[in-house]
């Protein structure tokens, strides 16, 4: 059955018009008619059955037959905060693979060793959204625009803080110090690593240094690994 992305659809709707876009697609693209049987998610963890009333290719009119809520609630709330790649490709390689995994909300971090200083987050939503959909996921990870280092570690978290880095010195490893069912903020440093600076200033702000692994990893092969922990450890 053919998933759409509808943000702005809401439980109480027993009608709903698709957008141009999503209309052209469904109608001009998959060739779906009057009758057909579509799903809808709203990011937020509503999964819709429908049903196409008018096959319109600009304002396809779709007739809501049944809702659930909380599709596929995560047990566990898991952010991580990452220095964009200088090389787009892996940043846009980590996002859609830990949508897939199951992540809830990535922050983009500019940090003292960063080569790229901003992102386009139309863009890297857009890979989210792909992603999610081909997953079949209903909620939708939130992307934060990019912000100083400081100026995150500014920002309050109600759930267990961690960075990760190569600096040596004693680290946890996140496997042994995860609380099950919790919540989660992972820092992942740019390609050069943080600073010294910036792990005391963590640290003094209380975030756990951890280690993921014996190998020294690519910033978003670090992200994917404690996604993946994360997600194992909440099985």
């Amino acid at each position: 059955m053919q998933l759409f992305y509808t943000p702005d659809i809401e439980p109480n709707h027993s009608q709903y018009f698709l957008s141009e876009e999503e209309s052209k697609h469904a109608i001009k693209v998959l060739r779906m008619t009057v009758g057909e049987q579509l799903q809808l998610i709203d990011g937020k963890g509503g999964l819709y059955e429908a049903e196409i009333t008018d096959a319109h290719p600009k304002r396809t009119i779709l007739k809501i037959n049944s809702v659930i809520t909380e599709c596929g609630k995560r047990n566990h709330y898991l952010h991580i905060a990452i220095a964009p790649t200088k090389n787009m490709e892996r940043l846009e390689w980590f996002l859609e693979k830990a949508t897939e995994i199951g992540i809830d909300e990535i922050s983009l971090i500019i940090c003292q060793r960063s080569e790229r200083k901003e992102a386009k987050a139309e863009r890297l939503n857009k890979i989210i959204t792909s992603a999610i959909k081909q997953s079949l996921k209903a909620y939708h990870p939130v992307l934060n625009e990019a912000v100083s280092f400081s100026g995150f570690l500014s920002k309050d978290f109600d759930g267990q803080k961690f960075i990760a880095h190569c600096i040596p010195g004693n680290k946890a490893n996140l496997k042994d110090v995860i609380e099950p069912q919790g919540r989660y903020l992972v820092l992942i440093g740019p390609e050069g690593d943080f600073s010294p600076a910036e792990v005391d200033e963590a640290l003094q702000r209380g975030y756990k240094a951890i280690t993921l692994g014996e190998s020294r990893l690519r910033t978003e092969t670090a992200a994917l690994e404690a996604c993946f922990e994360a997600n194992f450890l909440n099985r």
